[in-house]
């Protein structure tokens, strides 16, 4: 075993502290950076056994790396050798993560006690254990629940923090060296309380009738499909900004179906008013009455796919029917486009495929499939 004085020599600031010479504790150096190290050796000081305790920065800073200190362990002489070597280890480390370079002074924690204390804690719902990055909540004057994810830099308040959440508009937030958690949550409140009538429209909407997309909706999304009837839908797309003016809208279903539903919209496009809410005006346009969950049972609109025989293919739904009113069957994009490519009656023409139906023989065609996401 390399004697004591050879370790000091290599790193003074750490130390044995037992006569038997089987646990030291203390700092390694590298790059002008000390980090708090304990090594605990078996009674017969075999490093193949030895136990490595780490500050938490340490341990930050060797994630991916812990097979290589462990294979060291293994294979090193002595400790003075395996310091060495973890040293090394560690500088790749540091030049592979220069964030870890940059470890926040004292001062930073107690200038964020500081300002939660201010922000009140009972709006922390998290914060990870480098005390960068939190997780506040607030709720709008609806009492929806949002939450703000804020990822702190080593020289808070002085840089700006990273802000982030789950809203359909940029989160542009003002930030000053004078600014704090409480005068960021301030601003991402108004942020709330300007989407407020935004989250309203597709609240009813989401609430009235039967959304097939997005499955799950997060608060971000700005989108919807609203089924209309068996393999007929429209997709509206609502302006965060302006969410009573007359959304982006596409039918989507066989064209027997969606041409008189096309017309309509096109000649009662005038008729739009933004003083009522977006489902009665589409209503109104529309000329029609959009099943809602207490009319109709979902299972009215999840017609399963004819070629692969499931309704969802990872994200996406069944959108392309069979224009043949006695047939009307429904079919992935993906699936169709794949089926038809492999018949040679198939012909392509840049990228629409023209094919006859799987079930009914009819002339059918679909464009190419978008790759799932």
């Amino acid at each position: 075993m390399a004697n004591v004085s050879s370790l000091v020599n290599e790193s003074p600031i750490l130390l044995p502290l037992n006569k038997d010479k089987t646990m030291y504790d203390g700092f390694v150096t590298v790059q002008e950076r000390d980090f708090r190290l304990r090594i605990v050796l078996p009674s017969d000081r075999q490093l193949k056994r030895a136990k490595l305790h780490c500050c938490w920065q340490l341990k930050h800073l060797l994630r991916g790396y812990q097979h290589i200190v462990k294979q060291r362990l293994q294979h090193s002489d002595n400790l003075v050798s395996f310091i060495l070597e973890f040293k090394t280890v560690l500088e790749v480390a540091l030049r592979g993560r220069p964030e870890s370079l940059s470890i926040p002074p004292p001062q930073y924690y107690s200038q964020l006690i500081t300002e939660m204390e201010m922000l009140g804690w009972d709006k922390l719902l998290f914060i990870d254990s480098e005390f960068r990055m939190l997780r506040l909540k607030a709720g709008d004057s609806s009492e929806r629940e949002h939450i703000l994810t804020v990822k702190l830099k080593a020289k808070h308040p002085e840089e700006s923090p990273e802000c982030s959440a789950d809203v359909p508009v940029p989160l542009d937030m003002a930030w000053t060296p004078q600014s704090t958690l409480e005068k960021l949550h301030s601003q991402f409140m108004l942020v709330l309380e300007s989407l407020a009538e935004f989250w309203e429209v597709l609240d009813e909407i989401d609430r009235r009738t039967w959304v097939l997309e997005p499955e799950r909706p997060s608060r971000a999304d700005t989108m919807r499909r609203i089924a209309i009837g068996s393999n007929v839908s429209i997709r509206v797309d609502v302006n965060p900004r302006h969410p009573k003016m007359l959304p982006e809208s596409c039918l989507l279903g066989a064209e027997h179906v969606v041409t008189p539903l096309r017309n309509k919209l096109n000649a009662n496009m005038h008729m739009w008013n933004p003083g009522s809410s977006v489902l009665h005006n589409l209503q109104d346009v529309l000329e029609i009455e959009f099943p809602s969950p207490a009319t109709h049972e979902k299972s009215s609109f999840s017609a399963e796919c004819g070629i692969c025989y499931a309704y969802r293919l990872e994200t996406a739904i069944p959108d392309q029917v069979c224009n043949d009113p006695r047939c009307g069957q429904p079919f992935h994009q993906a699936c169709l486009y794949e089926w038809l490519r492999a018949l040679p009656s198939s012909r392509q023409s840049f990228s629409v495929v023209f094919g006859e139906c799987p079930y009914c023989s009819k002339p059918i065609t679909v464009k190419m499939a978008a790759p799932l996401s």
